[in-house]
């Protein structure tokens, strides 16, 4: 049997999704994600649309949780690919199992079946490896909702990998040589994400939604910790996200993202801090900065400066 003729009859009802932007927002918000207007905007087309979403942007700043708030939120399963250098079509889509069709050669030649329709049947279903690509075009099963298929920092991967992607991207399809075309009852949601170390393909911009995540003004960025972080006393997320967001000023080899965001502030309340002071600043900026030129450029003086900057903003800032 081929694998368009397994592939299952009909199409399942599509799961509700939300009805509008806000509704999106605010589901997404039970996940603690807090999603911007022009965020949820583009979430919710490629919901609608049933399009791939393309997010790029620098690291850090909680693609790849977006993926990951959707499928907790719609009730989807999360299939993720991680991307990396010399990722192929074996590693991201399918495989034969070799060792089970060599076993299954000896098998019959010991029982003289070893004839012409024996090639046949060793490119049979059960020899098939599925890895995440076809995974998320296969599904759970009639009556389930389909899968959130995350492609991550798609800018390891190398640049051959993208013409892999097209025909899943454009036709939420995979054509096996040796099988058919598996085509998906419900196309997945398919999330890709790139952190810009190379420029991906106009061919596979073409086929998405896009959208540019890039670090949250201060605003947002003390609702995420105040979602995330509710026990933080909100004179001590203030003062970490105005340090935070003077970092991002700088010219840092890594400047801190979200989820470094989040961890200094519950490092600082392990340490019983509720403010900052020097000494705790200076001890904990390893939380914060990941390298050892960041890490020399920022303590002493400079951070002690940065500290009596933020002393003299008001309140609210």
């Amino acid at each position: 049997m081929g694998a368009e003729d397994a592939a299952p009859a009909g199409r399942p009802a599509t799961p509700t999704l939300p009805a509008d932007v806000p509704a999106l927002q605010a589901l997404l918000a039970t996940q603690g994600y807090i999603a911007g207007r022009e965020l949820a905007t583009t979430l919710f087309l490629a919901l609608k649309l049933q399009r791939p979403l393309f997010l790029e942007g620098e690291p850090g700043t909680g693609k790849t949780q977006i993926a990951r708030a959707l499928s907790a939120a719609l009730g989807r399963r999360l299939i993720r690919l991680q991307c990396h250098e010399g990722l192929d079509l074996a590693g991201a889509a399918y495989e034969w199992n070799y060792g089970r069709q060599m076993l299954e050669i000896r098998l019959a030649e010991a029982q003289g079946r070893a004839d012409a329709s024996l090639g046949q049947s060793l490119f049979d279903r059960r020899f098939l490896l599925e890895r995440p690509l076809l995974q998320a075009l296969e599904g759970d099963g009639p009556g389930t909702p389909p899968p959130v298929l995350l492609v991550d920092e798609l800018d390891r991967a190398d640049e051959p990998f993208e013409a892999y992607l097209l025909e899943v991207l454009g036709e939420f399809q995979l054509t096996i040589p040796e099988l058919g075309t598996v085509r998906a009852a419900q196309p997945p949601l398919v999330v890709l994400t790139s952190n810009r170390s190379r420029e991906v393909h106009d061919a596979v911009r073409r086929r998405c939604l896009y959208h540019w995540v890039d670090y949250p003004d201060a605003a947002l960025e003390r609702q995420i910790l105040a979602r995330r972080v509710p026990e933080a006393p909100a004179a001590l997320s203030a003062q970490v996200v105005a340090f935070v967001q003077m970092l991002r000023e700088m010219d840092l080899a890594k400047r801190p993202g979200i989820s470094e965001t989040l961890d200094w502030v519950r490092a600082l309340l392990a340490m019983d801090a509720v403010s900052l002071d020097p000494a705790t600043l200076q001890d904990t900026l390893g939380v914060l900065l990941k390298g050892q030129d960041d890490l020399a450029r920022v303590r002493g003086t400079e951070a002690q400066r940065m500290l009596d900057r933020l002393r003299a903003l008001p309140p609210a800032a």
